[in-house]
């Protein structure tokens, strides 16, 4: 089915601006300003603001909750949100054990009812060249990375764990194993220092739990373009808030922040997830997201 989106009121760097979609097959395939010449059906976006999903990084998911938990998790969490794709991890603790887990986390996921991509937490003690290879087997685009002292980081093969990961680099995250604020500021430093003189695509700092990932951060994973974005080419996944003529400059994240109340319709890959009050739970018709090539696209802080 083709149709158009015409007069949406789209976030761009604070702005709104006016843009026109021709949806083909799910697929955003082109974007203007108008398509006055086109007679594809209609639909009136100009009641609204637009914007791309949100992405969520979830640390980890509630376990061994019943089938209504685990229903009001995914609504309040996320679809209620404007959040229709999410990073979370496993923990894995012994190379060996990668499979396994992996596995395991897809099959709770089976029921999921928006994306996700996975990602590994792991020590520094597993930062070898052949998990490396495990990891770029996998297609795991994120990598988390317990540090608890400086030291640890000097004491990887860091030459030969970028040799292993090429030519799929997928970024390094870091997750700093203590509460004293001095010495988080070290191990970041001493992170960023690492991660500088060995060139590896990492995260400058942690994410935060529950939050959306940057754009840059994003693009780094791989999720940007191809979640997270209204560009031709790509899926037609977005929200809908109701919009007021006294709104002429904000940002996308003060809308999740600040406006909630505001998001009206929501649509993961073409199809309605919400409209109003009316939500469409469809348990299973979330997917995993493959990521072929992280770090592929730079975007500035």
């Amino acid at each position: 089915m083709t149709y158009i989106i015409e007069n949406a009121n789209v976030v761009k760097k604070g702005e709104l601006v006016r843009n026109s979609y021709l949806v083909e097959d799910d697929l955003i395939r082109s974007v203007k300003t108008a398509f006055p010449k086109y007679r594809h059906m209609k639909m009136d976006a100009s009641p609204y603001i637009m914007t791309p999903s949100y992405v969520l990084y979830m640390k980890e998911l509630p376990v061994y909750k019943s089938i209504k938990e685990t229903k009001q998790f995914y609504l309040n969490d996320f679809i209620l949100k404007g959040c229709l794709v999410f990073l979370t991890t496993v923990s894995v603790r012994f190379k060996h054990h990668l499979r396994p887990e992996l596995n395991r986390l897809r099959t709770r996921l089976l029921n999921c009812p928006v994306d996700y991509i996975i990602g590994v937490r792991i020590s520094v003690r597993l930062l070898q060249p052949d998990f490396i290879r495990q990891l770029k087997r996998e297609k795991v685009p994120a990598i988390f990375i317990e540090v608890k002292h400086e030291k640890e980081l000097d004491e990887v093969p860091w030459g030969w764990v970028k040799e292993a990961s090429f030519p799929y680099h997928c970024p390094f995250i870091p997750i700093f194993s203590t509460e004293d604020s001095k010495e988080r500021k070290r191990l970041k430093s001493k992170w960023n220092e690492v991660m500088e003189n060995n060139k590896l695509p990492s995260v400058d700092d942690e994410l935060k739990h529950a939050q959306p990932i940057p754009y840059p951060t994003q693009a780094k994973i791989g999720i940007y373009p191809l979640k997270s974005n209204l560009q031709p080419g790509y899926e037609l996944t977005y929200n809908f808030y109701s919009y007021s003529r006294e709104i002429t400059k904000i940002e996308e994240l003060d809308l999740y922040h600040y406006h909630r109340e505001r998001l009206v319709i929501s649509v993961l890959r073409g199809k309605v997830i919400r409209a109003g009050n009316a939500v469409a739970f469809k348990p299973g018709f979330g997917e995993q997201v493959t990521i072929n090539t992280p770090s592929y696209y730079q975007l500035l802080e």
